[in-house]
């Protein structure tokens, strides 16, 4: 490595290089502290989201989940800012875009990203002083990872019980079949590294974990030497280094640490292993069963390595089309392919998986047959040269696209550097493809190429493993057994010295956690920080044609839409419209079958989708207005076959490719069913929130529990041919309906390609045809719920929620408020830090109308209902400073302003238009938001958020099922 000190260069560093990449617009430049041996990547860009990333090499080698829960506990306190919880007393005092930590398998990231330099070097300090100087207090251990109470904590008569943030999160965690499929498969197929291991934790061993064997970590792992720092932004690295330097780096010397890092030793012949996993009792096993086969495959940070690998997975697994994934798609031993399948290359070895869920145990020959059989098919006849095209095309367009809706830009691209760097290859050759991509269209030209690799990776490696998990309805009660007969034999052992230290401690973390620090030593923004204005992208129409045309810098793709009010629907038809939105663009078109329309849109397009976007107008979330939405990306050379591409879909897609159309649906219920324990809070919330306004309900019916469930009864009907081709016929029906609608259309682009984008989309889409007034409408909504969704889980999500008032309602602003003001000031203590649930909080929702509480892998059910009536007490009966509105204010602001990709933001200006959300109301809302008082916030809290209005919904164990009924809860089953 040459390295260099240039006059712009700090002294504290040296220059390893600099790399432009065009397709990026940015330059890659890289240094290394020059006493530690740290190193920095700087990714300079013309982008005012500056983002800040620092990882630590992180390789446990057991599933105590210590680097998880030190990630945690880093957080909680520093040298220069000894409070009990700067992460999240600084979440409330920036303008910050995104703001985490993260701990992977092999490495914990500290990162986050803030479009105010102000904000960005508060937030700079305070996180170099978590990282490199943590306080790490026992009790801070005892709370986010784990201790030992009694079930009343001031009564050691009461039983003992496991409490903590982590324990909880991983309950839940592990709670999903997918989390316990994964963990499973990695440990048998790594069994010496630190990859075998549960890197956030197994609950049952997470309790073994000792406070000393924290702080034993943190001082081997937690050291400059260790580092790798990413940087991305228009802030220039001289100036980073600088913070560097003075808030952390100038205080240590060089450390050689010693970590396990190596290869997988190999297996010499494949392996079988089968293992349950948890299903309530008595609940029926038949075809719940996961079966997945992985192979471990060569370096993730190897370039070549890992193209190869990504073109296998693409190869047999992209999409239906794909050999491999068309077998596991319409085999007859299974009811879905496994959300497992595809390829991971994060780890320092890759992992290709791929399998079946909803099978039986004795399946597992048929399964191994059925996955040779195809790759040696592949192997035999080859790959098509168009085909292979297609996917370095989607790989091309993959790198080119600007994301960052949902997560920073400039995160997204350090996460896709920071495995080499770990591993010790060259991040900037996994960024820059360009060169690489040129390389592999030379060498698929060459037919023996493709089957080559699979003949190599798969079909002649023996380091593979077939693992069956299947259901298993006793399983989680002899955990629980388990647990209970251990802590009882704990504290028959105990005597009552050791008694009283745990009731002590319990009394020690309740004072902590009710103590009143000085946050004046945290540096904060304040309201005088906020922007007064914020930047909406302005579109133009075209004259005697319903499009509308933003010009975004968008990196040589272009997105176009296709917007249909949706007709008047019968409540039958509505029911359909999840299933109809995603089923349209995965069936055939025209004279082509579904196989072959997978292939063409693979060829022009990064993708086509369908969707449905209903909200209730700005001032009465009674009358709701929705549209279907017909939307596709594409490099800006394709943008005539992807305008080609949408019209031929809403004109010519096919609803009678009955088999296909069966297996969409099995899909669609094995991922909806997935979806509970990952999102039960969001469920949760749904449910509570069903009976507030037409917006509320739909969201329930289609995307919530009712949902799932409606989904499960139709899913489980179509084995029958005549109810299949009903829903066949129902869905072409529907979608006969949506092409007498009137549509308009939404183009993105940079400048120089919007005109001859709008003119094709104009030849290829004639006049809507004349509508007869058939609008769509729903009929308000009002009714209370009291429901308990009983589910296989560890843990509970509880919510509670409250009709309200529309977004241009005067109390709609304050109501925005009130969420963060109840989260910061009590909520949070009470759920996440004495409750021992990952989080809690409150907030408004503003397109329904409604305001809910919420908890999240929560351990109480009661309890927490309980508080969320306490914190409206808290509300009105405590004197509350300044200070917690100010903090409350700006998280709205800071949402409200979250920035977007290109094409995000345009997409967001114009469907705020479509809606009624003009520039005007949402800055009339912002000043709003800014004029809040405290006396405003009692106000609609006690005007909207009274007891008789409450709606309640909880998602719990079957276990729980007389405390749910105790509490007044109607039993749903899920």
């Amino acid at each position: 490595m040459t390295v260099t000190n240039e006059s712009s260069t700090h002294p504290a560093f040296d220059k390893v290089r600099s790399h432009p990449i065009a397709a990026l617009n940015l330059t890659i430049e890289e240094y290394v502290h020059r006493k530690t041996g740290a190193r920095h990547l700087h990714m300079a860009a013309d982008n005012d989201e500056n983002v800040f990333f620092v990882a630590l090499r992180t390789f446990p080698m057991d599933s105590t989940g210590v680097a998880h829960i030190l990630e945690h506990t880093a957080l909680c306190g520093s040298e220069r800012y000894p409070v009990r919880d700067p992460f999240f007393m600084m979440i409330r005092r920036s303008l910050n875009t995104f703001m985490n930590a993260f701990t992977s398998s092999d490495w914990t990231a500290y990162p986050f990203a803030s479009k105010n330099r102000k904000d960005f070097d508060n937030l700079l300090s305070v996180y170099l002083d978590s990282v490199f100087f943590s306080t790490l207090d026992p009790l801070d251990f005892a709370q986010e990872g784990h201790r030992l109470e009694f079930e009343k904590p001031d009564d050691p008569s009461s039983p003992l019980v496991y409490r903590g943030v982590v324990y909880n999160e991983m309950k839940g965690a592990m709670s999903a079949p997918t989390s316990q499929l994964w963990q499973n498969l990695s440990s048998h197929l790594f069994p010496n590294t630190t990859y075998h291991y549960n890197s956030g934790g197994d609950p049952d061993q997470i309790v073994d974990l000792s406070y000393h064997d924290l702080v034993a970590f943190y001082k081997h792992h937690y050291h400059p030497s260790n580092a790798i720092f990413c940087t991305y932004g228009d802030i220039p690295a001289r100036e980073h280094h600088e913070r560097f330097e003075g808030l952390a780096l100038s205080r240590f010397d060089a450390l050689e640490v010693d970590l396990p890092v190596r290869d997988e030793k190999r297996l010499f012949s494949p392996l079988r292993v089968e293992q349950g996993y948890a299903v309530s009792a008595g609940e029926p096993t038949e075809r719940k069963t996961h079966m997945v086969m992985g192979w471990l495959l060569g370096h993730s940070f190897d370039l070549q390595q890992n193209l190869e690998a990504q073109l296998v997975a693409s190869v047999l697994l992209e999409n239906s089309a794909s050999p491999l994934m068309h077998a596991l798609e319409t085999t007859d031993i299974a009811a879905a392919p496994s959300p497992m399948c595809g390829l991971e290359d994060s780890n320092r070895e890759m992992t290709f998986v791929c399998g079946i869920e909803g099978t039986e145990p004795e399946r597992r020959d048929d399964l191994e047959a059925l996955i040779e059989g195809v790759l040696d098919k592949v192997v035999d006849e080859g790959v098509p040269q168009d085909r292979l095209e297609a996917i370095l095309h989607q790989l091309e367009l993959h790198q080119r696209e600007i994301a960052g809706d949902s997560f920073p830009y400039g995160l997204q691209l350090i996460m896709t550097a920071i495995s080499p760097m770990v591993h010790g290859g060259d991040p900037v050759e996994l960024l820059d493809l360009e060169p690489v991509l040129d390389t592999m269209r030379e060498r698929i030209h060459d037919p023996q190429y493709v089957p080559g690799l699979i003949r190599r990776l798969l079909i002649d490696n023996p380091h593979r493993v077939t693992l069956t998990l299947r259901p298993d309805d006793q399983l989680e009660n002899r955990r629980q057994e388990a647990v209970r007969e251990a802590l009882a034999r704990r504290k028959a052992q105990m005597g009552d010295e050791e008694q009283q230290q745990i009731v002590e401690r319990a009394q020690a973390l309740e004072e902590r956690q009710h103590r009143k620090d000085d946050d004046t030593i945290l540096p904060k923004v304040d309201l005088t920080d906020v922007p007064l204005k914020t930047h909406a992208p302005e579109g133009h129409s075209l004259e005697a044609f319903p499009a509308t045309l933003y010009a975004q810098g968008t990196n040589g793709l272009v997105y176009e839409q296709a917007i249909f009010q949706l007709p008047s629907l019968s409540q039958e038809e509505l029911l359909l419209l999840p299933l109809y939105t995603t089923i349209l663009t995965e069936v055939g078109c025209g004279d082509l079958d579904y196989l072959q329309m997978q292939h063409r849109l693979s060829a022009c397009s990064g993708g086509i989708g369908a969707s449905v976007s209903a909200r209730g107008a700005v001032d009465d979330v009674q009358t709701l207005n929705g549209y279907m939405i017909l939307s596709g990306k594409a490099l800006a050379r394709n943008r005539k076959a992807l305008s080609e591409l949408l019209r031929d879909v809403f004109d010519n897609a096919r609803f009678d490719e009955t088999g296909r159309i069966r297996e969409l649906v099995a899909q669609i219920r094995a991922r909806r069913e997935q979806a509970v324990t990952g999102s039960g809070h969001g469920l949760a919330m749904s449910a509570a929130s069903q009976g507030h306004s037409p917006g509320a309900w739909l969201s329930f019916r289609l995307g919530g529990l009712a949902g799932i469930q409606g989904t499960k009864e139709l899913d489980d009907t179509l084995d029958d041919q005549a109810a299949l081709n009903k829903l066949c016929q129902d869905l072409a029906n529907l979608h006969q309906r949506f092409r007498q609608q009137q549509r308009q259309f939404l183009l993105v682009a940079e400048e120089e390609h919007l005109e001859a984008m709008a003119e094709g989309v104009r030849d290829l889409w004639p006049e809507a045809p004349e509508t007869d007034g058939d609008q769509w409408q729903i009929d308000p909504v009002s009714y209370d719920t009291r429901q308990g969704w009983l589910t296989s889980t560890q843990v509970n999500f509880c919510a509670r929620a409250y009709p309200t008032v529309a977004p241009d309602h005067p109390d709609a602003a304050a109501l925005t408020v009130l969420g963060g003001f109840l989260r910061n000031g009590f909520l949070h203590r009470a759920i996440r830090e004495k409750g021992g649930a990952y989080g809690g909080g409150a907030g408004q929702d503003n397109v329904n109308g409604t305001f809910r509480f919420f908890s999240y892998r929560d351990p109480r059910l009661a309890e927490t209902l309980d508080d969320f009536d306490a914190a409206l007490t808290w509300l009105q009966q405590t004197d509350h400073d300044l200070q917690g509105l100010e903090e409350a204010v700006l998280g709205v602001i800071s949402q409200m302003d979250k920035p977007r990709s290109p094409a995000g933001e345009a997409r967001h200006a114009f469907h705020s238009r479509l809606f009624g959300r003009t520039p005007e109301q949402l800055e009339r809302f912002r000043k709003q938001v800014l004029a809040v008082t405290v006396d405003d916030l009692k106000r609609v809290a006690g005007d909207w958020l009274r007891p008789e209005k409450a709606s309640t919904a909880v998602i719990t164990s079957h276990d729980n099922r007389d405390i749910v009924t105790g509490l007044g809860l109607d039993i749903r089953e899920l």
